[in-house]
């Protein structure tokens, strides 16, 4: 596999196989074997690959053709055409590079809204005139969204997903990674290592090898709300079932089931206390990246606290992975 991009690796390309509609725009591209790096010097550009020149077709149920392309990206500068934002998310599920580490501005603005179906992608604004064909063809319209499902173009290796639907083209899945039926991830987000994803991890967040999503779990991303901040959950750290987080966890911590701390809540520190011998008060913000700490609800007063961990943190359920 090649290294992931560095800071002198900024630059990527790859051969593909992409789909246009009747007025000659793409509508997605399909990348097998995407690279970092230049073209390499004396490549034939007009040449595609066997596989991907004899893909190309005329598919007249969906108002759509498929021809081969060659694709380059800048991965410093925002996504400037349909094949490259195409090609970035790629090189994010081929574990490339990892979230956060390439420009993805303005790729929203490139990527068309699509009607997706078992075939693969049509124009949406068809579907409704065309129904009746797709339904004798025995062609299904799944979703009509901007992102398609990671399975349709790349399949992770060592990865168990249970739900398909559930995990964006752009998420990139370390080996180890299991993502059950309710789990959730996002382009440009996903697992460092072995983890077990039963929540929603959002766009830009990253956890860290044997750290464990609980189900119903939320963490927080950057796409609505105006948050700024990216998260990351540490090494071998749990989010309890419908816990939420909006602060970057620590290696070896733990949110306790059903709480949601985010950068501006009020945690109490009683292993900590103040000149007056009171628990001190501050914002999670100021724990971000702590290591070692149990976030809980006191079951008394209703107040937030954090207290140190002892040793290692959770240890996953290696059969499962």
């Amino acid at each position: 596999m090649t290294s992931p991009a560095t800071a002198t690796t900024r630059s990527a390309w790859a051969d593909g196989l992409a789909t246009y509609d009747h007025s000659g725009a793409m509508l997605d591209c399909w990348f097998p074997d995407p690279r970092l790096g230049e073209v390499p010097a004396g490549r034939d550009r007009s040449l595609a690959p066997a596989e991907l020149a004899d893909g190309a077709h005329e598919d007249a149920r969906r108002g759509v053709r498929l021809r081969p392309v060659l694709v380059e990206s800048n991965l410093d500068t925002p996504v400037s055409s349909v094949g490259d934002a195409y090609l970035r998310l790629h090189l994010l599920s081929h574990l490339l590079v990892v979230p956060n580490t390439i420009n993805l501005d303005g790729i929203f603005g490139h990527l068309p809204t699509n009607a997706w179906t078992d075939l693969g992608p049509m124009p949406a604004d068809d579907v409704r005139a065309r129904l009746p064909q797709l339904r004798r063809a025995g062609i299904q319209v799944y979703a009509i969204d901007k992102f398609p499902r990671l399975l349709d173009y790349v399949v992770p290796v060592g990865v168990r997903i249970a739900d398909g639907g559930r995990v964006r083209l752009g998420a990139h899945l370390a080996p180890g990674t299991v993502v059950m039926h309710e789990g959730f991830v996002n382009f440009n987000a996903g697992t460092l290592g072995t983890s077990m994803v039963e929540g929603r991890i959002s766009q830009g967040v990253v956890v860290g090898e044997g750290s464990d999503i609980g189900g119903g779990a939320s963490i927080m991303g950057t796409l609505s709300g105006g948050g700024t901040q990216r998260v990351r959950v540490g090494e071998r750290s749990l989010l309890g079932a419908n816990s939420g987080l909006g602060i970057s966890l620590g290696d070896d911590c733990v949110v306790e089931a059903g709480l949601y701390v985010t950068a501006g809540t009020k945690v109490l520190l009683p292993q900590h206390p103040d000149a007056d011998g009171n628990a001190r008060t501050v914002k999670a913000a100021e724990l971000a990246d702590v290591p070692s700490l149990l976030f809980r609800r006191n079951s008394l007063s209703g107040a937030v606290e954090a207290i140190s961990r002892e040793g290692r943190g959770i240890e996953l359920n290696s059969m499962l992975h």
